[in-house]
Order: structure tokens, then C-alpha cells, then sequence
């Protein structure tokens, strides 16, 4: 019977984690250790400077977890490190409370805990969708649907495995289970944040301070990218890999002089 670890980046108690958990028990042993308190954004964050506890936790449906006191690849460095008296054969992070679409890979704590697992010699699968969904439609409703997307995926891995170095980002739109289309494999697609994302205030000495961000992303919906996905209602399924390498560029830069120039 496969280990699964289930972990994520908006803490041990957030109810897509819980959702997530149910739904991958139908294939194995589901153990789970996630963050103490949401680590949103963290993206890759690593304790390097401190040590490391966990505790004991019970979820919302009675069943025993584990949380940890570091960031959510630290959840998954622990498993695999053997905390829990056992090397996980597959993680699967989330379901995050926001959709994690193209530049979002670098930000993403639930994208990161994948990268983690790839890193550390297991395959990761991240699954993400929204943190409010559209009205009408039950929260939950959305869960139950990306936990089911997430099982059928997982059952795959676990059959074929992934190439080295590569991981599943998944994203499940925020709409009604029935009204999703399909499943689209695709490629990272254009999003970015608005420049000038800067609130200045100040507190009651005074002194100013600073919130980042807060406005929505700018999307491109081109056809075949994770983005363009899911706003037309498909689930999109994106390989990501960990080498990061611009190979088309790099045969350009082969050929500038500059570095030689100065050795």
C-alpha cells in the first residue's frame, strides 16, 4: 500500500487540506503534516537558522495529523528525512485557497512543497483552486471536485511515476463540479501583478508601514496555458520542471564576448 503525504501552505487546519486528505485515503495510507499557520506566498522558504517541533493534531473529521512549527517545504524535508518513521511515495500539496497560475509557480508555498518532493526524490503533485468561490456554489462542492481530480492524478503517478526533476502543478476552477469542461494539459501561461501595488499607511505613532499587493492579476488567456484554462472551466494540468535553464537563449549567450572578455 502506497504512503501519501499530504501537506500544504495555509496551515494544518485549512479545510482543503482536510478535503484533500479524504479523498486520497481511497488510495493508500494518507499521512499528514503541514504547517502550523498559513505560510501563504512563502514560496521555497527554508529554516536553516532554527530548530524545528511538531505536535500532534486532530482534524476537523476526528482523524490524527501532524503540524510543524517550520514552512511548508520544511513539512515535507521532515517526512522525508523519515519524522514520521517512513519515506513518502508520492506528496500531494494543497488544495490551496487560490488558483496558482503561471508566475504564481514562484510564489507559491503549495507549488514549492511539489518542489520540494522532486528535490528530495519523490514525486509531488500541487493542487490549487480558489479561496472564494463564485456565488451560489459551496466551497466545499469545489474541494470534493479537485480532491477527486487530485486522486485520479495521483493514481497515475503512482502507477507511472514522473520524469526527474519534473512535478504536477494542477489548478481546478472555482465553479460549479458540473460545469467544468474537462482537463486540459498545458503549459505555464502569462500572469502578472500590477505595478505600484504599494499601500502606505501609518500607525498610531506615526510611523509609516506597508502593505504589498492586494490588487488582482492580469491574465492572458492564450489557448494551451494553465491560464487560458481555467478561466474557459477546464482543469489544467501543467508539468513543471526544476531545471530552469533558457535553453534557446543560452546558445545566443555561447556567443557574446563580454565574459571572456574580462578573464
Amino acid at each position: 500500500m502506497a504512503t501519501i503525504l499530504v501537506t500544504n501552505d495555509d496551515g494544518v487546519g485549512s479545510p482543503g487540506l482536510l478535503a484533500l486528505k479524504q479523498g486520497l485515503s481511497r488510495l493508500g495510507h494518507v499521512v499528514v503534516l503541514a504547517p502550523e499557520r498559513n505560510w501563504s506566498a512563502s514560496s521555497h522558504a527554508k529554516t536553516m537558522h532554527k530548530p524545528l517541533r511538531l505536535a500532534q493534531v486532530t482534524l476537523a473529521d476526528g482523524s490524527a495529523a501532524y503540524s510543524s512549527s517550520g514552512s511548508p517545504t520544511d513539512c515535507v524535508a521532515l517526512a522525508a528525512g523519515g519524522v514520521l518513521g517512513m519515506k513518502p511515495d508520492l506528496v500531494v500539496s494543497g488544495i490551496n485557497a487560490g488558483y496558482n497560475l503561471g508566475i504564481d509557480v514562484t510564489y507559491s508555498g503549495t507549488v514549492a512543497c511539489a518542489m520540494e518532493a522532486t528535490i528530495q526524490g519523490m514525486p509531488g503533485i500541487a493542487v490549487s483552486s480558489v479561496a472564494v468561490p463564485e456565488e451560489g456554489v459551496e466551497l466545499a462542492a469545489i474541494h470534493a471536485k479537485a480532491a477527486a481530480v487530485a486522486c485520479v492524478l495521483a493514481a497515475e503517478v503512482l502507477e507511472k511515476g514522473l520524469p526527474e526533476g519534473t512535478l504536477l502543478n494542477v489548478n481546478v476552477p472555482g465553479i460549479a463540479p458540473e460545469r467544468v469542461r474537462g482537463v486540459h494539459m498545458t503549459r505555464m501561461g502569462h500572469r502578472r501583478y500590477p505595478t505600484g501595488a504599494l499601500i502606505r499607511r501609518h500607525d498610531p505613532s506615526g510611523r509609516p508601514y506597508y502593505w504589498l499587493g492586494g490588487e488582482a492579476p492580469v491574465d492572458q488567456l492564450d489557448d494551451g496555458t494553465d491560464v487560458g484554462a481555467v478561466a474557459a472551466g477546464f482543469v489544467s494540468v501543467t508539468p513543471v520542471t526544476l531545471d530552469m535553464t533558457d535553453y534557446t537563449f543560452l546558445r545566443e549567450l555561447a556567443a557574446w564576448t563580454t565574459a571572456a572578455s574580462v578573464v
